[in-house]
């Protein structure tokens, strides 16, 4: 069983950076693909990035792709989202979430764990 806990997140203005991390319990942390998806009031939880196991290979939204990048540190067992020029339209609960091995890493039901997400608010 893994347990994932998110930080990082607040409040921060149009056009700054927040970096996200997700703390993972357990010993399988390192091999598990890990995503990052975020859900706005009112929308369907939506993919942000993706990280395979051994951090080689990344993924993003379209709409994220050379703002946010996302690592691994497999020592300590930490995922991060570093976002910069951010957006109001970035507002959303942030959740980390990892599974065994992803075949659709941008599918939320590919995923076995998930965070209790952190709010990121940006306002313009």
């Amino acid at each position: 069983q893994v347990q994932l806990v998110e930080s990082g997140g607040g409040l921060v203005q149009a056009g700054g950076s927040l970096r996200l991390s997700c703390a993972a319990s357990g010993s399988s942390f390192s091999v598990l693909d890990m995503a990052w998806f975020r859900q706005a009031p009112g929308k369907e939880r939506e993919f942000v990035a993706a990280i395979n196991w051994g951090g080689a290979r990344t993924h993003y939204a379209d709409s994220m792709k050379g703002r946010f990048t996302i690592s691994r540190n497999n020592a300590d067992n930490t995922l991060h989202l570093q976002m910069d020029s951010l957006k109001p339209e970035d507002t959303a609960v942030y959740y980390c979430a990892g599974t065994a091995s992803a075949r659709y890493f941008s599918q939320r039901s590919e995923y076995t764990y998930w965070g209790q997400g952190t709010q990121v608010t940006v306002s313009s």
